[in-house]
């Protein structure tokens, strides 16, 4: 069982930065290939990010210089990074891992708005 929790999500302005969390149980969080899924009302769920355990990294497109995926293996923790955002960053985030089976974080809400 993996338990994913996001967190720091919020209201930003266009051109802002915010940094996401995304903590995780278990004591082979190192082992774990983790992504961040954005997902807006009536749209499907994207891949904005994905780190792998050896920490490759890879993004969307429309995301690429934007924004910067990281992990922390002792502290069991993902970070995105968001810099530059815009109002089409605008979603709830989610975080997501496979061990076994798929595992999704309650998500966290971003808003960019002026």
């Amino acid at each position: 069982q993996v338990q994913l929790v996001e967190s720091g999500g919020g209201a930003v302005q266009p051109g802002g930065s915010l940094r996401l969390s995304c903590e995780a149980s278990g004591s082979i969080f190192s082992m774990y290939d983790i992504s961040w899924y954005r997902q807006v009302p009536g749209r499907q769920r994207e891949l904005v990010a994905s780190i792998s355990s050896l920490g490759t990294t890879n993004y969307a497109d429309p995301v690429k210089g934007r924004f910067t995926i990281s992990r922390d293996n002792a502290k069991n923790t993902v970070y995105l990074q968001m810099n530059s955002v815009k109002p089409e960053d605008t979603a709830v985030y989610y975080c997501y891992t496979f061990w076994m089976r798929g595992y999704w974080g309650q998500g966290t809400q971003v808003t960019v708005s002026s």
